[in-house]
């Protein structure tokens, strides 16, 4: 999709030519300096009850006088804020899209200044608008006429909202990939499906990229990631890929995902209800591709290195049991009581390799825990951070890329639960607090740097009638990456 500015004032709004022109409104009224003839229309739209300013009141019409764009759809926002902002910019959007329309035009009134954020948010909520997954499914829907979304702004505004604009692209970029990646079956988006992208994306960036097989893997020693691909006929790949925009002297970001392309729960087998949706399993790495991909197009002057643990976890007869001891690539002894809490153990060995690149801080994302979900629902990712510095970097990170997390406990109590009388460490503990006790799993191999974790089995996919990955946390992840560029 093609994404632009146009200086505008708002004086003179009805004179654009698009095919449709969209005005978003904050607000309970309209500002003084409105074009007299989108005003007009407005006000006699509210006396006839077709439109009034409440927050996720659209209203489309049609050949409307003195407007120049055949279409003109108004969208209350409400607050005068970034999310409502983009809420209702997308409201708008799905009447936009229904038609042949294929150049909108946006205008923002009532907010305080159009800036980088909003521009931003306008092309991810254009491209999530356009998207449809047809990979597999040739009766989808038609692609959407619309294919170019103008920013109107006037001239002081006009460097801003185009660096919004490039960011949006690239993340927006980001997101359809990891969201392509989540949405194919586990047997288009296996192991090795994973390590093809990242090639092709190591091939159109200019990144070092390197993809390890079983034997690879078993001469570093990672016996805990080996003991959850055993158990399936697909082939496991450890994926290491590097964005160099810095000196070589500058500690990397390093960012591990969590690539389960499919899991059962292995011997401790899960229910048959919604065990389609564990292809989902692998968003962690999904969102890492997406984010090195918006990194990459970017290009930030900070080193950056992408891992990712990719297998199946599968029950068969060579499968790992409850009760088997496991030695990680650390030395630590894991006892295994549930093969369902199979993430954690293929995490462990990727943050025990990320210490190889003296790492400025490491942050692993994986759809880790159903007790996340319960504690957050599908609004927040599940944070946690070795410091209060990193935790706020993130925090900010998530807040201003519309894609939140929320920062949870890692007191040392929660530790007590993990206890093995056969290894150093078991893989579960009790339900109660599930989703701390696998971030105080991960910690204990993670203490050579700084560190943090990313849950995100309540926002890494949706269910029911609109089931598909969502692609987030790139959006988090980029603007964390971004932040760490000196």
């Amino acid at each position: 999709m093609d994404f632009r500015t146009q200086s505008a004032s708002l004086q003179a709004l009805a004179a654009t030519s698009a095919d449709a022109l969209v005005v978003v409104l904050a607000g309970d009224s309209l500002p003084a300096d409105l074009d007299p003839a989108i005003a007009e229309l407005v006000k006699d739209s509210i006396k006839l009850g077709d439109f009034e300013f409440k927050a996720g009141k659209t209203l489309l019409l049609q050949r409307p006088n003195g407007v120049k764009a055949p279409r003109l759809v108004l969208a209350a926002a409400g607050k005068a804020t970034l999310k409502a902002a983009k809420t209702a910019l997308q409201a708008a959007l799905g009447l936009v899209k229904a038609r042949a329309a294929a150049h909108a035009a946006v205008a923002y009134v009532g907010f305080d200044g159009l800036d980088e954020s909003l521009a931003e948010q306008t092309v991810l909520a254009a491209s999530d608008a356009v998207y449809v997954y047809r990979h597999t499914k040739p009766s989808a829907p038609e692609a959407s006429a619309l294919s170019k979304v103008t920013v109107l702004a006037d001239k002081a505004q006009a460097k801003p909202v185009k660096r919004g604009l490039e960011r949006g692209q690239a993340i927006a970029a980001g997101v359809e990939l990891a969201r392509e990646c989540a949405n194919r079956p586990g047997n288009y988006a296996t192991p090795t499906y994973l390590g093809e992208q990242m090639h092709e994306l190591g091939r159109t960036h200019g990144l070092k990229v390197e993809v390890l097989d079983q034997k690879a893997v078993e001469k570093l020693g990672m016996g805990s990631f080996l003991s959850v691909a055993k158990g399936s006929d697909e082939p496991l790949r450890f994926i290491v890929a590097r964005y160099e925009g810095a000196a070589k002297s500058q500690a990397p970001v390093v960012l591990v995902g969590k690539g389960i392309t499919f899991d059962s729960g292995g011997i401790s087998l899960k229910p048959g209800a919604e065990m389609d949706e564990m292809k989902f399993d692998m968003g962690g790495a999904a969102s890492v591709l997406g984010t090195l991909r918006a990194v990459a197009e970017l290009k930030p002057k900070i080193n950056l290195v992408a891992i990712i643990a990719a297998c199946e976890n599968m029950p068969s007869g060579r499968a790992l049991k409850p009760g088997d001891v496991v030695t990680s690539m650390s030395g630590q002894t894991i006892e295994i009581l549930n093969t369902d809490a199979e993430g954690r153990l293929i995490l462990c060995d990727a943050l025990t390799y990320a210490e190889r690149f003296k790492p400025a801080v490491v942050v692993d994302v994986a759809t880790l825990t159903g007790a996340c979900v319960i504690a957050l629902g599908g609004i927040r990712s599940g944070m946690y951070a070795s410091d209060d510095e990193l935790a706020q970097s993130l925090l900010a990170a998530g807040d201003d890329a519309l894609d939140p997390c929320w920062r949870m406990p890692l007191d040392e109590e929660y530790e007590e639960g993990l206890k093995s009388n056969f290894a150093d460490v078991a893989n579960v503990g009790s339900r109660a607090g599930g989703s701390i006790t696998a971030a105080m799993f991960l910690k204990r191999f993670a203490g050579k740097y700084r560190w943090a974790h990313l849950d995100i089995a309540g926002t890494a996919w949706k269910g029911g009638a609109a089931k598909g990955g969502t692609g987030r946390p790139v959006g988090l992840l980029t603007h964390f990456v971004l932040s760490q560029a000196r």
